[in-house]
């Protein structure tokens, strides 16, 4: 008999070589294989209504806002994002319940010969999981979240209600380009004839490549620093969140068909995680000493998270790192305080940069701190480090995130 087990180590085995290993070795992409499981699947990318978000930063929070804003108003929503932290099923979700262990057998068992047939990646697969799984459940709508870039990313066969962008940085930069402009190009590959385009954060070397392809589209383009919200206090507390959440309100302001009042709004930003079951977004799991999780993992967010976490209190800070290897070591380093106490780390996941590598460049770039090894090692020795009036910060990667989390409930 099949378990979900054996099920999720099969998927995982189907990873491309640069998300198991990293570098970018033999990796192409493109949307045929997609289009050709959504024909064997029976179009189920078409059996829904959507709305599809990109960008570099604030996707996965963006989406959960709009999401959890469309429950309390009701609606049956569909939520597809990635990664998940510490269980596959977080990636598919209706109204924050994530699918079924069953379901995610039943849809493998009944579709391997064909997945293994057209040759699919995981994430190919994934996406035509979710799809399946939306229409089968008859959402009101999906709110989907681009992969990575946009233009060749599996989820860009569905025609949205509307699309948005939440913001364009450096990052996987040997597969999107090495400029912004490069790289706003492939991430505006979700923009579709006619269909209404919100772009989170203006920049000069990306909005004309947006205006550009708004145009050579025909489709409306709107920047979200043109609408003006009033600031909802919510459960996610990081100081990012408030151009996330200006984001999210203009992409439901924009969105036809659907009846949405303020206090569906508020309620809907209120209670984010309760309702959709974010987590590791400015999580706080203690408070003395202040001990917060966060995903940031590339330049524009690091530099987001530790302007919040510097600026906190004036007690030492410990800060507990691991990165994965496809990262610009020396950038991200360069946007951590000197004054902290650093506690290295590399995620279990193959593709995590060995922490004694990272202890070495962060050293030769002022940094103080010790090879712990693994996120559990380095998170006991803070701990064991810090007085009740300290600050630790736990990041770098998703990944370094998600080992902490399953430490802490295994705890």
């Amino acid at each position: 008999m099949t378990t979900y087990e054996s099920t999720l180590s099969w998927l995982y085995a189907q990873l491309p070589v640069f998300q198991r290993t990293g570098g970018n070795q033999a990796y192409k992409i493109d949307l045929v294989k997609t289009q050709a499981f959504m024909k064997v699947l029976g179009h189920p990318e078409k059996g829904f209504k959507s709305i599809h978000i990109g960008g570099t930063n604030g996707k996965g929070s963006t989406s959960h806002m709009v999401a959890s804003c469309l429950q309390s108003g009701g609606y049956r929503v569909g939520l597809y994002t990635s990664p998940h932290l510490l269980d596959y099923r977080e990636r598919i979700r209706i109204n924050g319940i994530p699918c079924s262990e069953d379901f995610v057998v039943q849809f493998v068992s009944q579709w391997k010969a064909h997945m293994l047939e057209l040759g699919l990646s995981f994430f190919e697969m994934s996406v035509g999981m979710a799809f399946v799984y939306f229409q089968k459940e008859a959402v009101d709508v999906a709110v989907v979240e681009v992969g990575m870039g946009g233009r060749l990313d599996s989820t860009n066969v569905i025609t949205p209600l509307v699309a948005a962008i939440t913001n364009i940085d450096l990052d996987h930069q040997a597969f999107l380009g090495d400029t912004r402009a490069a790289i706003a190009e492939e991430k505006a590959g979700i923009f579709k004839p006619g269909i209404p385009v919100i772009i989170g954060e203006r920049h000069p070397e990306t909005d004309m490549v947006f205006e550009r392809m708004a145009q050579t589209k025909g489709l409306p383009l709107y920047f979200a620093e043109d609408f003006e919200f009033d600031f909802i206090p919510t459960d996610l507390k990081g100081n990012y969140q408030h151009k996330n959440q200006r984001l999210a309100r203009a992409i439901l302001s924009k969105l036809p068909g659907f009846s949405l009042t303020e206090a569906h709004i508020n309620k809907g930003l209120k209670h984010v995680v309760q309702s959709t079951g974010l987590s590791g977004r400015w999580q706080i799991v203690s408070e003395a000493p202040f001990t917060v999780l966060d995903t940031a993992h590339n330049p524009h967010g690091l530099r987001e998270t530790m302007g919040q976490f510097t600026q906190i209190s004036n007690s030492p800070m410990h800060i507990v790192f691991g990165m994965v290897q496809d990262k610009d070591v020396y950038s991200i380093l360069s946007l951590l305080p000197l004054d902290a106490r650093y506690y290295f780390c590399a995620p279990s996941i193959p593709r995590g940069l060995p922490s004694d590598h990272l202890t070495d460049v962060a050293h030769k770039m002022g940094l103080t701190g010790t090879d712990c090894g693994t996120v559990g090692e380095a998170w006991q020795r803070a701990q064991k480090n810090a007085k009740p009036i300290d600050r630790i910060y736990i990041g770098g990667s998703t990944f370094v995130v998600a080992d902490a989390l399953a430490i802490r409930n295994a705890n």
